[in-house]
Protein backbone atom coordinates (compact mmCIF):
# COMPACT_ATOMS: atom_id res chain seq x y z
CA UNK A 1 0.00 0.00 0.00
CA UNK A 2 1.04 3.64 -1.38
CA UNK A 3 1.38 5.55 2.44
CA UNK A 4 4.19 7.58 1.40
CA UNK A 5 2.24 11.00 1.33
CA UNK A 6 1.11 10.99 5.15
CA UNK A 7 3.60 8.65 6.98
CA UNK A 8 5.06 11.43 8.24
CA UNK A 9 1.20 12.50 9.79
CA UNK A 10 0.25 9.19 11.48
CA UNK A 11 1.27 7.82 14.60
CA UNK A 12 3.41 4.78 15.20
CA UNK A 13 -0.39 2.65 15.97
CA UNK A 14 -1.49 4.14 12.92
CA UNK A 15 1.26 3.02 10.93
CA UNK A 16 1.42 -0.42 12.00
CA UNK A 17 -2.00 -1.10 12.13
CA UNK A 18 -2.13 0.30 8.13
CA UNK A 19 0.81 -2.22 7.50
CA UNK A 20 -0.50 -5.30 8.05
CA UNK A 21 -1.69 -6.24 4.80
CA UNK A 22 -4.81 -7.55 3.83
CA UNK A 23 -7.03 -6.84 6.90
CA UNK A 24 -9.34 -10.03 7.65
CA UNK A 25 -13.00 -10.85 9.62
CA UNK A 26 -12.96 -10.81 12.93
CA UNK A 27 -15.82 -14.04 13.90
CA UNK A 28 -15.87 -15.83 16.79
CA UNK A 29 -13.05 -14.08 18.00
CA UNK A 30 -10.77 -14.68 15.85
CA UNK A 31 -9.10 -13.00 12.84
CA UNK A 32 -10.07 -14.88 9.59
CA UNK A 33 -10.02 -14.97 5.62
CA UNK A 34 -13.36 -14.64 3.95
CA UNK A 35 -14.23 -18.35 3.16
CA UNK A 36 -13.59 -17.72 -0.65
CA UNK A 37 -10.85 -15.66 -0.42
CA UNK A 38 -11.70 -12.23 -1.73
CA UNK A 39 -10.93 -8.81 -0.99
CA UNK A 40 -11.12 -5.50 -2.29
CA UNK A 41 -9.43 -2.54 -1.75
CA UNK A 42 -10.18 0.82 0.49
CA UNK A 43 -8.96 4.36 -0.90
CA UNK A 44 -7.97 7.53 0.82
CA UNK A 45 -10.07 9.42 -0.70
CA UNK A 46 -7.86 12.88 -0.66
CA UNK A 47 -5.68 11.04 -2.64
CA UNK A 48 -7.06 8.42 -4.53
CA UNK A 49 -4.65 6.07 -3.31
CA UNK A 50 -5.44 2.44 -1.72
CA UNK A 51 -4.49 2.23 1.47
CA UNK A 52 -5.25 -1.00 2.04
CA UNK A 53 -6.95 -4.39 1.10
CA UNK A 54 -9.52 -5.91 3.43
CA UNK A 55 -11.37 -9.41 3.56
CA UNK A 56 -14.92 -9.43 1.45
CA UNK A 57 -17.10 -11.80 3.33
CA UNK A 58 -19.90 -13.26 1.50
CA UNK A 59 -22.72 -15.12 2.64
CA UNK A 60 -20.86 -17.73 3.83
CA UNK A 61 -18.97 -16.25 6.05
CA UNK A 62 -22.43 -14.22 7.21
CA UNK A 63 -23.74 -17.11 8.17
CA UNK A 64 -20.44 -18.17 10.35
CA UNK A 65 -20.17 -14.61 11.96
CA UNK A 66 -24.45 -15.15 12.69
CA UNK A 67 -23.62 -18.74 13.95
CA UNK A 68 -21.08 -17.45 16.36
CA UNK A 69 -22.83 -14.38 17.59
CA UNK A 70 -26.22 -17.15 18.49
CA UNK A 71 -23.79 -19.50 20.32
CA UNK A 72 -22.59 -17.24 22.37
CA UNK A 73 -25.63 -15.04 22.87
CA UNK A 74 -27.34 -18.87 24.29
CA UNK A 75 -24.52 -20.49 25.81
CA UNK A 76 -21.17 -18.64 25.92
CA UNK A 77 -20.27 -16.93 29.22
CA UNK A 78 -21.79 -13.63 28.05
CA UNK A 79 -25.04 -15.38 28.50
CA UNK A 80 -25.28 -15.83 31.94
CA UNK A 81 -22.54 -12.77 32.62
CA UNK A 82 -24.60 -10.36 35.48
CA UNK A 83 -25.55 -7.07 34.09
CA UNK A 84 -22.74 -5.23 36.56
CA UNK A 85 -20.02 -7.52 34.13
CA UNK A 86 -21.57 -6.17 30.99
CA UNK A 87 -21.40 -2.50 32.31
CA UNK A 88 -17.23 -3.01 32.93
CA UNK A 89 -16.65 -4.72 29.77
CA UNK A 90 -18.30 -1.71 27.98
CA UNK A 91 -16.60 0.84 30.31
CA UNK A 92 -13.33 -1.18 29.80
CA UNK A 93 -13.94 -0.77 25.88
CA UNK A 94 -14.83 3.05 26.17
CA UNK A 95 -11.08 3.63 27.97
CA UNK A 96 -9.76 1.30 25.21
CA UNK A 97 -11.38 3.46 22.47
CA UNK A 98 -9.53 6.90 24.58
CA UNK A 99 -6.71 5.70 24.83
CA UNK A 100 -6.76 5.06 21.10
CA UNK A 101 -7.89 7.86 19.83
CA UNK A 102 -5.61 9.68 17.96
CA UNK A 103 -5.12 6.02 15.64
CA UNK A 104 -8.55 6.02 15.50
CA UNK A 105 -9.18 9.76 14.44
CA UNK A 106 -6.27 9.46 11.70
CA UNK A 107 -7.82 6.11 10.37
CA UNK A 108 -11.28 7.59 10.24
CA UNK A 109 -9.43 10.62 8.05
CA UNK A 110 -7.46 8.22 6.35
CA UNK A 111 -10.56 6.17 4.94
CA UNK A 112 -13.37 8.60 4.80
CA UNK A 113 -11.09 11.87 3.99
CA UNK A 114 -13.12 14.21 7.24
CA UNK A 115 -10.21 16.14 9.27
CA UNK A 116 -8.27 14.58 12.23
CA UNK A 117 -9.17 17.49 14.31
CA UNK A 118 -12.83 16.85 13.65
CA UNK A 119 -12.99 13.46 14.05
CA UNK A 120 -11.16 13.72 17.07
CA UNK A 121 -13.47 16.29 18.79
CA UNK A 122 -16.94 15.09 16.42
CA UNK A 123 -16.68 11.32 16.86
CA UNK A 124 -14.11 10.02 18.69
CA UNK A 125 -15.40 12.19 21.65
CA UNK A 126 -19.35 11.11 20.81
CA UNK A 127 -17.97 8.08 20.69
CA UNK A 128 -16.44 7.29 24.53
CA UNK A 129 -19.50 9.69 25.86
CA UNK A 130 -22.23 7.16 24.04
CA UNK A 131 -20.38 4.13 25.37
CA UNK A 132 -19.80 5.15 28.80
CA UNK A 133 -23.81 6.26 28.86
CA UNK A 134 -24.98 3.24 27.49
CA UNK A 135 -22.87 1.42 29.92
CA UNK A 136 -24.85 2.68 32.93
CA UNK A 137 -27.77 1.08 31.26
CA UNK A 138 -26.81 -2.07 31.84
CA UNK A 139 -27.30 -2.77 35.39
CA UNK A 140 -30.92 -0.44 35.03
CA UNK A 141 -32.81 -2.74 32.94
CA UNK A 142 -36.07 -3.78 34.68
CA UNK A 143 -39.55 -4.70 34.68
CA UNK A 144 -42.63 -4.12 36.62
CA UNK A 145 -45.01 -5.75 38.82
CA UNK A 146 -49.34 -5.42 38.33
CA UNK A 147 -52.14 -5.90 40.18
CA UNK A 148 -54.53 -8.21 38.16
CA UNK A 149 -57.72 -7.67 36.89
CA UNK A 150 -58.25 -10.54 34.99
CA UNK A 151 -62.13 -10.38 34.12
CA UNK A 152 -63.49 -13.90 34.10
CA UNK A 153 -61.04 -14.97 37.01
CA UNK A 154 -62.07 -12.35 39.87
CA UNK A 155 -61.73 -14.48 42.72
CA UNK A 156 -58.05 -15.91 41.47
CA UNK A 157 -54.98 -15.20 42.64
CA UNK A 158 -52.03 -13.92 40.61
CA UNK A 159 -48.47 -12.77 40.28
CA UNK A 160 -48.29 -10.52 37.36
CA UNK A 161 -44.70 -9.16 36.29
CA UNK A 162 -42.89 -7.89 32.85
CA UNK A 163 -39.19 -8.93 32.05
CA UNK A 164 -36.80 -7.16 29.71
CA UNK A 165 -34.75 -9.72 27.65
CA UNK A 166 -31.96 -9.86 25.00
CA UNK A 167 -33.44 -9.44 21.75
CA UNK A 168 -31.06 -11.87 20.68
CA UNK A 169 -28.25 -11.88 17.70
CA UNK A 170 -28.40 -8.34 16.28
CA UNK A 171 -27.19 -7.36 12.54
CA UNK A 172 -25.93 -3.67 12.44
CA UNK A 173 -25.30 -2.39 9.35
CA UNK A 174 -23.79 0.85 9.51
CA UNK A 175 -22.51 3.86 6.76
CA UNK A 176 -19.09 5.69 6.03
CA UNK A 177 -19.88 9.47 7.06
CA UNK A 178 -19.15 8.72 10.75
CA UNK A 179 -18.34 5.55 10.70
CA UNK A 180 -16.84 4.64 14.21
CA UNK A 181 -19.29 6.57 15.83
CA UNK A 182 -22.64 4.98 14.39
CA UNK A 183 -21.12 1.52 14.84
CA UNK A 184 -20.84 2.68 18.91
CA UNK A 185 -24.67 3.80 18.56
CA UNK A 186 -25.70 0.36 17.67
CA UNK A 187 -22.83 -1.59 19.76
CA UNK A 188 -23.75 0.03 22.65
CA UNK A 189 -27.36 -0.40 23.53
CA UNK A 190 -27.18 -3.78 21.89
CA UNK A 191 -24.76 -4.50 24.30
CA UNK A 192 -25.69 -3.48 27.01
CA UNK A 193 -29.64 -5.19 26.86
CA UNK A 194 -27.18 -8.19 26.76
CA UNK A 195 -26.93 -9.32 22.65
CA UNK A 196 -24.68 -10.51 20.44
CA UNK A 197 -24.06 -8.61 17.50
CA UNK A 198 -22.45 -8.72 13.83
CA UNK A 199 -21.71 -5.17 12.32
CA UNK A 200 -20.59 -4.65 9.20
CA UNK A 201 -19.26 -1.50 8.33
CA UNK A 202 -19.24 0.26 4.90
CA UNK A 203 -17.55 -0.60 2.16
CA UNK A 204 -15.73 2.52 1.44
CA UNK A 205 -14.55 2.91 5.09
CA UNK A 206 -13.77 -0.24 7.28
CA UNK A 207 -11.16 0.50 8.47
CA UNK A 208 -12.12 2.21 12.27
CA UNK A 209 -14.48 -0.87 12.96
CA UNK A 210 -11.40 -3.38 12.16
CA UNK A 211 -9.39 -1.72 15.07
CA UNK A 212 -12.39 -1.42 17.13
CA UNK A 213 -12.18 -5.14 16.47
CA UNK A 214 -9.11 -5.24 18.61
CA UNK A 215 -9.92 -3.10 21.16
CA UNK A 216 -12.74 -5.18 21.37
CA UNK A 217 -10.44 -8.35 21.87
CA UNK A 218 -8.53 -6.74 24.38
CA UNK A 219 -11.41 -5.42 26.61
CA UNK A 220 -12.19 -8.85 27.61
CA UNK A 221 -15.37 -9.59 25.21
CA UNK A 222 -16.05 -13.53 24.92
CA UNK A 223 -15.87 -14.62 21.36
CA UNK A 224 -18.58 -14.66 19.03
CA UNK A 225 -20.32 -11.57 21.49
CA UNK A 226 -19.33 -8.88 18.37
CA UNK A 227 -18.58 -10.10 14.88
CA UNK A 228 -17.21 -7.79 11.81
CA UNK A 229 -18.08 -8.59 8.32
CA UNK A 230 -16.59 -6.33 5.75
CA UNK A 231 -17.88 -6.20 2.10
CA UNK A 232 -20.27 -4.65 0.39
CA UNK A 233 -24.46 -4.53 0.38
CA UNK A 234 -24.95 -6.90 -1.96
CA UNK A 235 -22.30 -9.42 -0.81
CA UNK A 236 -22.36 -8.78 3.00
CA UNK A 237 -25.21 -6.68 3.68
CA UNK A 238 -27.81 -8.32 1.90
CA UNK A 239 -27.00 -11.51 3.65
CA UNK A 240 -27.36 -10.56 6.82
CA UNK A 241 -29.89 -8.33 6.49
CA UNK A 242 -32.37 -11.61 5.17
CA UNK A 243 -30.21 -13.95 7.78
CA UNK A 244 -32.78 -16.21 9.35
CA UNK A 245 -30.54 -16.32 13.08
CA UNK A 246 -30.92 -12.28 12.97
CA UNK A 247 -33.61 -11.64 15.59
CA UNK A 248 -32.69 -7.92 15.19
CA UNK A 249 -31.33 -5.14 12.10
CA UNK A 250 -30.24 -1.80 12.89
CA UNK A 251 -28.99 0.01 9.87
CA UNK A 252 -28.18 3.67 9.16
CA UNK A 253 -27.81 4.77 5.67
CA UNK A 254 -30.19 5.59 2.37
CA UNK A 255 -33.43 5.15 2.36
CA UNK A 256 -33.30 3.71 -0.41
CA UNK A 257 -31.45 0.21 0.85
CA UNK A 258 -33.44 0.76 4.18
CA UNK A 259 -36.74 -0.15 2.56
CA UNK A 260 -35.13 -3.39 0.99
CA UNK A 261 -33.79 -4.16 4.70
CA UNK A 262 -37.06 -3.44 5.98
CA UNK A 263 -39.01 -5.61 3.55
CA UNK A 264 -36.40 -8.42 3.96
CA UNK A 265 -36.77 -8.10 7.82
CA UNK A 266 -40.52 -8.52 7.40
CA UNK A 267 -40.25 -11.53 5.38
CA UNK A 268 -38.49 -13.32 8.83
CA UNK A 269 -40.31 -11.21 11.53
CA UNK A 270 -36.93 -9.58 12.26
CA UNK A 271 -36.98 -6.71 14.68
CA UNK A 272 -35.93 -3.70 12.65
CA UNK A 273 -34.53 -0.31 13.57
CA UNK A 274 -33.88 2.24 10.31
CA UNK A 275 -32.08 5.82 10.70
CA UNK A 276 -32.53 6.93 7.35
CA UNK A 277 -32.02 10.36 4.65
CA UNK A 278 -32.61 13.44 5.43
CA UNK A 279 -33.57 16.98 3.75
CA UNK A 280 -33.30 19.23 6.55
CA UNK A 281 -34.54 22.42 6.50
CA UNK A 282 -32.89 25.66 8.11
CA UNK A 283 -35.34 28.34 8.53
CA UNK A 284 -34.15 31.77 9.28
CA UNK A 285 -37.17 33.87 11.29
CA UNK A 286 -36.93 37.78 10.35
CA UNK A 287 -35.50 38.68 13.96
CA UNK A 288 -32.21 36.58 13.41
CA UNK A 289 -29.01 38.62 12.90
CA UNK A 290 -27.94 38.38 9.51
CA UNK A 291 -24.28 36.81 9.82
CA UNK A 292 -25.04 34.50 12.91
CA UNK A 293 -27.82 32.92 10.66
CA UNK A 294 -25.17 32.79 7.57
CA UNK A 295 -22.43 31.44 9.90
CA UNK A 296 -25.40 28.77 11.66
CA UNK A 297 -26.22 27.96 8.50
CA UNK A 298 -23.06 27.40 7.00
CA UNK A 299 -21.80 24.91 9.66
CA UNK A 300 -24.89 23.06 9.07
CA UNK A 301 -24.60 22.31 5.53
CA UNK A 302 -20.65 22.19 4.97
CA UNK A 303 -20.10 20.20 8.48
CA UNK A 304 -18.88 17.03 7.32
CA UNK A 305 -18.70 17.72 3.36
CA UNK A 306 -22.32 17.96 3.63
CA UNK A 307 -21.98 14.22 4.12
CA UNK A 308 -24.54 14.29 7.55
CA UNK A 309 -28.10 12.46 7.19
CA UNK A 310 -29.55 15.87 9.13
CA UNK A 311 -27.19 18.20 7.26
CA UNK A 312 -28.83 21.35 6.82
CA UNK A 313 -29.45 21.40 2.79
CA UNK A 314 -32.39 23.34 3.22
CA UNK A 315 -32.59 27.04 3.39
CA UNK A 316 -35.47 29.16 3.69
CA UNK A 317 -34.84 33.07 4.76
CA UNK A 318 -37.59 35.27 5.33
CA UNK A 319 -38.13 37.44 2.26
CA UNK A 320 -36.64 40.82 3.89
CA UNK A 321 -32.97 39.58 4.67
CA UNK A 322 -32.84 36.34 1.82
CA UNK A 323 -30.37 38.75 0.06
CA UNK A 324 -28.25 39.52 2.55
CA UNK A 325 -27.97 36.12 4.57
CA UNK A 326 -27.43 34.39 1.26
CA UNK A 327 -24.85 36.69 0.17
CA UNK A 328 -23.13 36.05 3.36
CA UNK A 329 -23.43 32.46 3.00
CA UNK A 330 -21.98 32.68 -0.66
CA UNK A 331 -18.78 34.64 0.81
CA UNK A 332 -18.07 32.03 3.88
CA UNK A 333 -18.07 29.46 1.14
CA UNK A 334 -16.02 31.16 -1.32
CA UNK A 335 -13.06 31.58 1.37
CA UNK A 336 -13.20 27.72 2.38
CA UNK A 337 -10.26 26.05 1.46
CA UNK A 338 -10.33 22.53 0.92
CA UNK A 339 -7.77 19.76 1.49
CA UNK A 340 -6.50 16.69 3.11
CA UNK A 341 -7.83 15.59 6.22
CA UNK A 342 -4.28 16.31 7.71
CA UNK A 343 -4.13 19.73 6.31
CA UNK A 344 -4.30 21.80 9.60
CA UNK A 345 -5.71 24.57 7.46
CA UNK A 346 -8.09 22.86 5.23
CA UNK A 347 -11.96 23.70 6.07
CA UNK A 348 -13.37 21.11 4.39
CA UNK A 349 -12.12 17.67 3.03
CA UNK A 350 -13.25 15.61 0.32
CA UNK A 351 -16.23 13.24 -0.61
CA UNK A 352 -15.70 9.64 0.36
CA UNK A 353 -15.41 8.34 -3.26
CA UNK A 354 -15.76 8.85 -7.05
CA UNK A 355 -19.39 7.26 -7.21
CA UNK A 356 -20.43 9.88 -4.44
CA UNK A 357 -18.59 12.97 -6.02
CA UNK A 358 -19.99 11.77 -9.74
CA UNK A 359 -23.30 11.79 -7.55
CA UNK A 360 -23.18 15.43 -5.95
CA UNK A 361 -21.46 16.94 -8.97
CA UNK A 362 -24.86 15.39 -11.08
CA UNK A 363 -27.39 16.94 -8.36
CA UNK A 364 -24.97 20.32 -8.97
CA UNK A 365 -25.72 20.33 -12.44
CA UNK A 366 -29.59 19.68 -12.46
CA UNK A 367 -29.64 22.57 -10.29
CA UNK A 368 -28.13 24.58 -13.03
CA UNK A 369 -30.36 23.18 -15.76
CA UNK A 370 -33.54 24.21 -13.86
CA UNK A 371 -32.12 27.99 -13.43
CA UNK A 372 -31.08 28.10 -10.27
CA UNK A 373 -28.50 31.49 -9.62
CA UNK A 374 -24.83 29.59 -8.48
CA UNK A 375 -23.83 31.90 -5.76
CA UNK A 376 -21.15 30.15 -4.85
CA UNK A 377 -18.92 26.78 -5.60
CA UNK A 378 -20.54 24.82 -8.41
CA UNK A 379 -17.72 22.95 -9.73
CA UNK A 380 -15.18 20.30 -8.40
CA UNK A 381 -11.82 21.03 -6.87
CA UNK A 382 -9.32 20.00 -9.98
CA UNK A 383 -6.53 18.05 -9.19
CA UNK A 384 -6.34 14.32 -7.37
CA UNK A 385 -9.24 13.58 -4.69
CA UNK A 386 -12.49 13.59 -4.42
CA UNK A 387 -12.88 17.12 -3.67
CA UNK A 388 -16.02 19.24 -4.32
CA UNK A 389 -16.00 23.44 -3.92
CA UNK A 390 -19.42 24.04 -1.16
CA UNK A 391 -22.07 25.14 -3.42
CA UNK A 392 -24.52 27.75 -2.85
CA UNK A 393 -28.25 27.46 -5.14
CA UNK A 394 -30.33 30.06 -4.91
CA UNK A 395 -33.96 31.05 -6.02
CA UNK A 396 -34.25 27.54 -6.34
CA UNK A 397 -38.03 26.18 -7.18
CA UNK A 398 -39.12 24.32 -4.06
CA UNK A 399 -40.27 21.38 -6.49
CA UNK A 400 -36.63 21.17 -8.07
CA UNK A 401 -35.01 17.78 -7.92
CA UNK A 402 -32.24 19.61 -5.74
CA UNK A 403 -34.65 20.82 -3.25
CA UNK A 404 -36.63 17.51 -2.97
CA UNK A 405 -33.67 14.73 -3.12
CA UNK A 406 -31.14 14.10 -1.00
CA UNK A 407 -27.92 15.21 -2.00
CA UNK A 408 -25.41 14.28 0.76
CA UNK A 409 -22.75 16.91 -0.41
CA UNK A 410 -21.76 20.37 0.50
CA UNK A 411 -24.86 21.85 -1.48
CA UNK A 412 -27.11 24.08 -0.36
CA UNK A 413 -30.46 25.53 -1.62
CA UNK A 414 -32.26 28.74 -0.69
CA UNK A 415 -35.36 30.14 -0.98
CA UNK A 416 -37.13 33.56 -0.04
CA UNK A 417 -40.22 32.82 2.49
CA UNK A 418 -43.08 35.54 3.53
CA UNK A 419 -44.90 34.11 6.62
CA UNK A 420 -44.59 31.12 9.20
CA UNK A 421 -47.27 29.57 7.85
CA UNK A 422 -45.33 29.34 4.11
CA UNK A 423 -42.38 27.77 5.73
CA UNK A 424 -43.86 25.38 7.80
CA UNK A 425 -45.55 24.25 4.49
CA UNK A 426 -42.24 24.46 2.62
CA UNK A 427 -40.69 22.47 5.53
CA UNK A 428 -42.50 19.47 5.53
CA UNK A 429 -42.95 19.51 1.88
CA UNK A 430 -40.72 16.63 1.99
CA UNK A 431 -40.72 13.06 2.18
CA UNK A 432 -38.02 13.14 4.76
CA UNK A 433 -38.34 14.63 8.27
CA UNK A 434 -35.27 14.14 9.87
CA UNK A 435 -34.38 17.12 11.41
CA UNK A 436 -34.93 20.70 11.34
CA UNK A 437 -33.28 24.19 12.63
CA UNK A 438 -34.41 27.34 13.59
CA UNK A 439 -32.71 30.74 13.99
CA UNK A 440 -34.71 33.50 15.89
CA UNK A 441 -34.47 35.09 19.08
CA UNK A 442 -38.46 35.45 19.34
CA UNK A 443 -39.78 32.60 21.40
CA UNK A 444 -42.83 33.16 20.72
CA UNK A 445 -42.69 32.50 17.35
CA UNK A 446 -39.91 29.43 18.01
CA UNK A 447 -42.72 27.66 19.74
CA UNK A 448 -45.60 28.67 17.02
CA UNK A 449 -43.15 26.89 14.59
CA UNK A 450 -41.65 23.68 16.42
CA UNK A 451 -44.95 21.84 16.48
CA UNK A 452 -45.43 22.48 13.02
CA UNK A 453 -42.74 20.38 12.02
CA UNK A 454 -42.89 17.46 11.63
CA UNK A 455 -39.05 16.18 12.05
CA UNK A 456 -37.36 13.79 14.49
CA UNK A 457 -35.29 16.68 15.76
CA UNK A 458 -35.94 20.19 16.55
CA UNK A 459 -32.91 22.71 17.08
CA UNK A 460 -32.83 26.34 17.87
CA UNK A 461 -30.36 28.47 17.17
CA UNK A 462 -27.88 25.26 16.41
CA UNK A 463 -27.71 22.71 13.88
CA UNK A 464 -26.63 18.89 14.25
CA UNK A 465 -25.88 19.02 17.91
CA UNK A 466 -25.96 15.68 19.62
CA UNK A 467 -25.99 14.32 22.81
CA UNK A 468 -26.06 10.62 24.53
CA UNK A 469 -29.18 11.06 26.24
CA UNK A 470 -31.12 12.95 23.57
CA UNK A 471 -32.85 10.52 20.55
CA UNK A 472 -32.19 10.64 17.76
CA UNK A 473 -34.29 9.60 14.09
CA UNK A 474 -36.40 10.78 11.71
CA UNK A 475 -40.20 10.99 10.54
CA UNK A 476 -41.48 9.88 7.36
CA UNK A 477 -39.23 8.34 5.45
CA UNK A 478 -36.46 9.45 7.32
CA UNK A 479 -36.58 5.95 9.18
CA UNK A 480 -38.44 3.95 12.22
CA UNK A 481 -37.10 3.78 15.61
CA UNK A 482 -34.99 6.13 17.21
CA UNK A 483 -30.69 5.85 17.94
CA UNK A 484 -29.34 7.29 21.31
CA UNK A 485 -31.15 7.56 24.41
CA UNK A 486 -33.24 5.10 26.57
CA UNK A 487 -35.11 4.95 23.03
CA UNK A 488 -32.16 2.90 21.86
CA UNK A 489 -32.20 0.21 24.45
CA UNK A 490 -35.68 -0.43 24.34
CA UNK A 491 -35.21 -1.42 20.60
CA UNK A 492 -32.57 -4.41 21.53
CA UNK A 493 -35.08 -5.54 24.50
CA UNK A 494 -38.11 -7.67 24.36
CA UNK A 495 -40.97 -7.60 26.39
CA UNK A 496 -42.43 -11.12 28.17
CA UNK A 497 -45.80 -10.97 30.22
CA UNK A 498 -45.77 -13.38 33.39
CA UNK A 499 -48.62 -14.51 35.45
CA UNK A 500 -48.16 -17.01 38.13
CA UNK A 501 -51.50 -18.72 39.51
CA UNK A 502 -50.86 -18.86 43.59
Amino acid sequence: MDLSDIQHFISERTAGFLKRGTHQLLIDGEWVSAANGATFETRNPATEKVIAKVAAAGAEDIDRAVRAARKAFEEGPWSGMRPVERERLILRLADLVEEHAQALAEIESIDNGKAVAIARAVDLAMTVDFLRYMAGWATKIEGSTQEHSVPYALKAEFVTYTRREAVGVVGAIVPWNFPLMVAVWKLGPALAAGCTVVLKPAEQTPLSALYLGELIREAGFPPGVVNIVTGDGLGAGAPLARHPGVNKISFTGSTEVGKLIGHASVDNMTRFTLELGGKSPVIVLDDCDPEAAAAGAANAIFFNHGQVCCAGSRLYVHKKMYERVVGEIGKIADRMTLGSGFDASAQMGPLVSQEQLDRVCSYIEAGRASGAEIVAGGERQPGAGYFVRPTVLANVSQNARVVQEEIFGPVLTALPYDSIEEVAAWANDSPYGLGASIWSNNLSKVHRLIPKIKAGTVWVNCHSALDPSMPFGGYKQSGIGRDLGRNALDAYLETKSVFIAV
